[in-house]
C-alpha cells in the first residue's frame, strides 16, 4: 500500500502545506529531503525512523 507524509500533520513554524505520497521508502528518502533541505533539519536514520513512523496509508479514490 501507498504512504503519505504530510507536512500539515507535522510540528512547523513555516505552515508547509507539501504531501508526498508513494511508496515507503520512496516517501522516506523524499520527506527526509524536504525536511532538510526546507526546514533545517539533519537528514539521519533518526529523522528517518521518525518520518517512516508518522506516514499513514494512502487512501483511495472512488472511480
Amino acid at each position: 500500500m501507498r504512504k503519505v507524509a504530510d507536512c500539515r500533520e507535522m510540528p512547523s513554524e513555516s505552515g508547509c502545506t507539501l504531501t508526498i505520497s508513494g511508496e515507503e521508502d520512496e516517501v522516506v528518502r523524499a520527506a527526509a529531503e524536504h525536511a532538510a533541505s526546507v526546514h533545517g533539519h539533519t537528514d539521519d536514520p533518526e529523522l528517518r525512523e521518525e518520518i517512516r513512523g508518522m506516514l499513514k496509508d494512502e487512501q483511495q479514490s472512488v472511480r
